[in-house]
C-alpha cells in the first residue's frame, strides 16, 4: 500500500499561449500539512483546481487512497473526499450555516423529506469540532471571514475529507483568526487528513507544514522536509530561474520632475493598504511588485478614486488634487488601465472605434453635443496604424479580436485621452509572447515620450527587466523600493514578504 494518500504525476495543462503546467508533480502523506509553494503564475491553483474537478487536465494521472481518478466535477471531487477552501471564499450568504454545510447531502427522513432536524444537530456537533461558537440558523452574512472560513472547514469535515486545499487561507485574517485556523489545522492533521496549504507567507509555511512542494513555470522543482528549510532556501527554489532577453532595448528618461506624489494613503478595510507614500518622475517606469494579498490593484484603484481612503493626500506637480472619482482623475491626466480586461477594461458589445474613443468622447463633441466622426476615425486609424492593432477594420466588434490586440485598443483609448501619468495593472496577463513584446514597445515609447508609468505587474522578468524603477508591497505596506539595475530575484521577493 502506498505511503502517500494523494499522488499526482506528470500533470499537463495548457491554455491558449501558454502551457500552464508541464509534468507537475506532487505527493502528500496522510495527516501532513503539505505547503504548495510558487512564485504568481507557477501553476499551483492550476494544479488544485485540476485535482477538484475545475479543469481537465491534458494529460498525467491522479491517484486518490491508492485508485486512479479523474474528477469532472468538484461534486466529483467531494464525494471521494476532496475538498476545497478557496481564496477567495464562495458561501451562500443568505442562506444559514447549516444550509451552507449541508447543501447538495441534505438528510432526508422516513418520507423523503428534509430532515431539518438532523441536520441542526449535526451542524452543532461540526461546528464545535471547528470552534465556531454560532447558532446552525445563524446567516453566513452575518459572520466575519474568519467564521465563514471556518464553515468552509465544517462543510469539509461534514464530507468526511481526506483531503483538504486550503489557497492563501490567511490572506484575509487578523493574527488572533490566524491562530484560530492553525489550531483548527492541526485538529485535522491529528485526525489523520491530508492538508495541501497554498501560501506565499514564509513565516507560516515553516511553522505549519511538515512538507513543502515548489513549483516554478508550472514545472516541478522538488520536495522538501519543512525543517530542512529556510526562507532564503524557499526563495532560491522559487526564483532560481533565468531571466531571459524579452524585451525591446529602451533609454532610460527619467527626469528629476515629480508628477506624481502619494502621501499616506490608507484603506478604510484595516485588511487592505495602510501608510502607503511614493513618488513617480517625469518619463519613469515604476514597476510594482509584490504576491497575492499584497493589496497593490487597491492602492491604484484608490488613487484613481474607484476605492475609498480614509487618509493621505495627493500631489500633482506639488499641487494637491482630490480625487473622488475616475472622472477627477482623467480631468488631472492619470489614465488607469485595469488588470481584468474582460470583465472592467473593454466593452464587448461595442466595436474598435467606440471603444478606442469613449474614454475621451467629450473632445469630438460640438457645442450641439454632436459627435464629430470623421474625426473620431482619424484617432482610431492612427491608433490603428501607430499601434499595430491587427484588425479588420475600425468598426469589427473588439470581441473578435485576439487578446494582445484588445489591450492595444484600451491603450488606445487612454493615449487618445493624452493622460501624463498611466497606471498599467498587469498589462501582459493573458496575451501571448509576441503580443508582449509589442504592448512592452509601446510602453517604452510612452516612457521615451515623457509620460510616467506605474506597471503593476506579478512577473519577476518585468519588474527587474523592463522597469526604472521597484516598488515592492507586502500586506498592504510598502516594504522597499529598488533600482532596476540593482534588483535580484531574491531581493524583490524578499521585500514581498517582508512584513512591516
Amino acid at each position: 500500500m502506498s505511503e502517500y494518500i494523494l499522488e499526482m504525476n506528470n500533470i499537463e495543462k495548457s491554455f491558449p499561449g501558454v502551457k500552464a503546467l508541464d509534468k507537475a508533480q506532487l505527493k502528500v502523506r496522510p495527516g501532513t500539512v503539505h505547503a504548495l509553494m510558487g512564485e504568481n503564475g507557477a501553476g499551483k491553483s492550476t494544479l488544485m483546481k485540476g485535482l477538484f474537478g475545475i479543469y481537465h487536465m491534458d494529460a498525467g494521472e491522479i491517484i486518490l487512497d491508492g485508485k486512479q481518478v479523474e474528477f469532472k466535477t468538484s461534486k466529483e471531487a467531494m464525494d471521494n473526499g476532496v475538498a476545497m477552501i478557496h481564496q477567495e471564499l464562495q458561501p451562500i450568504r443568505m442562506m444559514s450555516i447549516a444550509e451552507n454545510i449541508f447543501l447538495g447531502q441534505y438528510p432526508r427522513n422516513q418520507f423523503g423529506l428534509v430532515d431539518h432536524k438532523k441536520i441542526e444537530d449535526e451542524t452543532k456537533e461540526i461546528l464545535d469540532l471547528v470552534g465556531l461558537d454560532q447558532h446552525p440558523k445563524t446567516m453566513l452574512n452575518d459572520l466575519t471571514v474568519s467564521q465563514m472560513q471556518s464553515v468552509e472547514i465544517a462543510k469539509a469535515i461534514s464530507r468526511h475529507a481526506k483531503v483538504v486545499i486550503m489557497d492563501e487561507p490567511t490572506s484575509s485574517l487578523t493574527s488572533n483568526e490566524v491562530e484560530k485556523l492553525f489550531s483548527i489545522i492541526n485538529d485535522l492533521r491529528d485526525k489523520g487528513v491530508a492538508i495541501i496549504y497554498i501560501s506565499h507567507k514564509m513565516e507560516e509555511i515553516l511553522r505549519i507544514s511538515d512538507e513543502v512542494t515548489i513549483l516554478r513555470d508550472g514545472q516541478y522543482v522538488g520536495t522538501w522536509p519543512a525543517k530542512e528549510l529556510t526562507t532564503d532556501k524557499i526563495i532560491t527554489h522559487m526564483v532560481g530561474r533565468e531571466l531571459k532577453s524579452l524585451f525591446p532595448p529602451r533609454v532610460s528618461n527619467v527626469g528629476d520632475e515629480v508628477v506624481l506624489r502619494i502621501e499616506n494613503f490608507t484603506s478604510p478595510n484595516k485588511l487592505s493598504f495602510k501608510d502607503c507614500s511614493f513618488e513617480l518622475r517625469k518619463g519613469e517606469i515604476l514597476a510594482v511588485g509584490g504576491l497575492v494579498g499584497a493589496q497593490r490593484t487597491e492602492l491604484m484603484e484608490a488613487i484613481y478614486g474607484i476605492r475609498a481612503n480614509t487618509s493621505g493626500k495627493i500631489y500633482h506637480h506639488d499641487q494637491e488634487i482630490k480625487i473622488n472619482r475616475p472622472q477627477d482623475a482623467i480631468r488631472n491626466g492619470i489614465a488607469l488601465l485595469t488588470e481584468d480586461r474582460r470583465g472592467s477594461g473593454i466593452f464587448g458589445v461595442l466595436n474598435v472605434a467606440d471603444n478606442v474613443a469613449i474614454a475621451s468622447v467629450d473632445q469630438y463633441a460640438n457645442k450641439s453635443g454632436l459627435l464629430n466622426l470623421k474625426e473620431i476615425k482619424e484617432v482610431v486609424d492612427k491608433s490603428i496604424d501607430s499601434l499595430d492593432i491587427k484588425t479588420p477594420s475600425h468598426k469589427t466588434l473588439i470581441n473578435s479580436l485576439s487578446g494582445g490586440n484588445q489591450q492595444k485598443v484600451i491603450i488606445a483609448r487612454w493615449l487618445a485621452s493624452n493622460p501624463e501619468i498611466l497606471i498599467l495593472d498587469e498589462p501582459t496577463r493573458g496575451i501571448d509572447v509576441g503580443a508582449k513584446y509589442e504592448i512592452y514597445q509601446i510602453i517604452g515609447d510612452m516612457a521615451a515620450e515623457g509620460k510616467s508609468i506605474i506597471m503593476i505587474t506579478s512577473e519577476m522578468s518585468e519588474l527587474i527587466g523592463f522597469s526604472d524603477r521597484i516598488m515592492v508591497m507586502c500586506e498592504g505596506r510598502i516594504s522597499g523600493f529598488l533600482d532596476s539595475a540593482e534588483a535580484t530575484q531574491e531581493k524583490v521577493m524578499t521585500l514581498a514578504t517582508k512584513f512591516m
